[in-house]
């Protein structure tokens, strides 16, 4: 399985040294029907975690990737005190930074990720 099967998305900017090769592959339509999320973390538990990763599916949108979010079976959405929503993993650093991961975070993030694996699987058993 090509290794551009599935997208993660948690920054908005690119290396350098990445951008010609990217720009290659998203403009002879790369990204088109490949699985993709997103995440963030912000510094306070308002901190516009939603926002941010709703603008961040845009451009994912835009480059026909199709958008896998967190549905609510997914039991740490209902338990989070920190960060974790329906559109994506998130996570509630603090002011200082410091706060690590926990466990509702963690499993949220680990929840996106093997959906998309999922996803990016039977997408490629399809395509044969």
């Amino acid at each position: 399985m090509d290794w551009r099967a599935e997208m993660l998305k948690g920054l908005h900017l690119v290396p350098p040294h990445l951008r010609e090769g990217l720009q290659r592959y998203i403009l002879t339509g790369g990204l088109v029907g490949k699985p993709a999320g997103v995440f963030t973390s912000t510094a306070s538990l308002h901190g516009g975690q939603e926002t941010t990763l709703l603008s961040m599916l845009l451009p994912l949108l835009h480059h026909g990737m199709l958008i896998s979010g967190l549905p609510y079976s997914e039991g740490a959405l209902l338990s989070t005190r920190g960060g974790g929503t329906p559109y994506g993993p998130s996570h509630h650093a603090g002011a200082d930074g410091k706060r690590a991961l926990d466990e509702d975070e963690t499993a949220l993030c680990r929840a996106l990720g093997l959906r998309l694996a999922k996803l990016a699987q039977q997408l490629e058993n399809t395509r044969g």
